[in-house]
């Protein structure tokens, strides 16, 4: 009795030391949609806060140095869990599980000249030519091409000022993007409802599920010679929300603190708008295609399975490890305004290109140990593993996981309120970034990032 008592105090010691555990850099993943919270005893509640740093430098295809492009980044996660009797226990949890925050900057292939003359210059291959000179040249080709043909023109002319105007009009688009750098953004909310029964003779299993409402937005700038034809390029996806579930099953012995979840998420269908700008569009299908579109755009958030386990080595000290698996090779966001003018080329006929897609599912390991050191103190440490989503990886996010090391700290401030506080090391994996047509066009090296959290916790039991 002595010994499970311990025990019992020690888990709620160290139950809310998982600061820092997921700020995983495959595909978008960040928060690891922990739902830990559902699964302490009694009721609790939480709130944590989550921030992101990473040196993310490297260099592009031409040599020239690439500055830091990691964006700080930071999220909340808040998880409220009540039991109705012995059998039966809610929740409500709240995270932002996907996401991606990166800028350019510097004087590098990802950046556009910021001298718009010297952009219409070479485009147009007109030593002679200034932005000015553009725009006065396509609203004197504009009056030439008023319905009617006042101007007399005859069909050949016709046709030769259209397409003059096409190749001036991308000139002039791209010239009004000068100085911008390739950038990227995705945020994305979720709220999970979970209903969990026990069973067993000491009611010591527990079936539990429930519906997830998920809400998802990115803006992707895509700038420089990197790019190629989509030098340029901008998608604005509005936020969507839909709808997913969640199921699991677990396992608990108190008297040596085990206890072992195993959780399913659903993907999500999201069905959002988006409005895309391709200046080279119009230029290069000859007219065919509009360099502006707005249309809707199917993002499909992935699956992912959870493994949570703890268990008591002795009195004092807790053995624990997550492990997580979502498979991104799955994954794609495909605008249609991108994807169709991909097919221009024979060689991406006919499916067209994605503009972000992944090669490989990521797995996510982390193993850690807890130590009680006072009634209400306690620290932890951990180390993980995370294998990334494939290398070569997307220009956007040119990282191929991590190793990680990580400590924390808990203090009960009463016997039902706690502070808890961690922090991670982050070794990011070299990484080649390509553009969605494959091409290598940045190689990032040697960089690294933390993570740090603070959570707020309630239990009562």
């Amino acid at each position: 009795m002595g010994l499970a008592f311990r025990l019992k105090t020690l888990t709620v010691a160290v139950a809310a030391l998982s600061i820092a555990n997921f700020a995983n850099a495959a595909g978008l993943d960040r928060s690891g949609q922990d739902i830990t919270a559902f699964l302490q005893d009694g009721l609790y509640t939480e709130a944590v806060y989550t921030y992101i740093n990473g040196d993310v430098t490297g260099k592009d295809a031409s040599g020239n140095d690439i500055d830091d492009i990691a964006e700080p980044y930071d999220f909340f996660r808040y998880g409220v869990k009540a039991d109705i009797n012995d059998t039966f226990s809610v929740g409500i949890l709240y995270d932002e599980p996907f996401g991606a925050a990166a800028d350019y900057s510097g004087q590098n292939n990802f950046i556009t000249n910021s001298d718009a003359d010297a952009i219409v210059k070479n485009f147009t291959g007109n030593p002679n030519l200034t932005a000015d000179l553009v725009d006065q040249n396509i609203q004197g080709l504009q009056g030439a091409l008023t319905p009617g043909n006042p101007g007399g023109l005859s069909p050949e002319q016709l046709q030769q000022a259209q397409t003059q105007l096409i190749g001036l009009q991308a000139a002039q688009n791209l010239a009004n993007r000068a100085g911008e750098a390739t950038q990227v953004e995705v945020r994305t909310e979720s709220i999970t409802g979970i209903l969990g029964a026990k069973f067993g003779a000491n009611k010591e299993f527990q079936v539990y599920g429930g519906p997830v409402a998920q809400q998802v937005r990115a803006d992707v700038k895509l700038r420089g010679s990197a790019y190629s034809t989509a030098t340029g390029y901008t998608t604005n996806i509005s936020a969507d929300q839909d709808y997913g579930w969640l199921a699991g099953i677990s396992y608990s012995k108190p008297e040596i603190a085990l206890k072992a979840a195993l959780t399913y998420r659903s993907e999500i269908e999201h069905e959002a708008k988006a409005f895309e700008s391709y200046p080279l569009a119009s230029a290069a299908s000859a007219g065919a295609l509009s360099s502006n579109r707005g249309d809707t755009i199917n993002i499909t958030t992935p699956e992912s399975v959870n493994f949570d386990f703890q268990t008591g080595i002795n009195p004092t000290t807790l053995a624990t490890a997550k492990v997580r698996w979502v498979p991104w090779s799955d994954f794609a966001i495909v605008p249609s305004l991108y994807n169709e003018v991909s097919t221009i080329n024979p060689a991406y006929r006919p499916e067209g290109l994605p503009l972000v897609s992944y090669d490989d599912d990521q797995w996510m390991v982390e193993l850690g140990l807890a130590k009680r050191l006072a009634p209400a103190l306690a620290v932890s440490g951990n180390i993980g593993w995370d294998s990334g989503a494939g290398n070569p990886v997307t220009s956007l996010g040119p990282i191929e996981g991590y190793y990680s090391a990580g400590l924390g700290a808990k203090y009960n401030v009463t016997e039902n309120w706690a502070v808890s506080a961690g922090g991670k090391y982050l070794w990011f994996g070299d990484a080649k970034g390509k553009t969605p047509t494959q091409n290598i066009v940045s190689d990032f090296e040697s960089n690294d990032g933390y993570v740090l959290g603070v959570k707020v916790s309630y239990q009562a039991q």
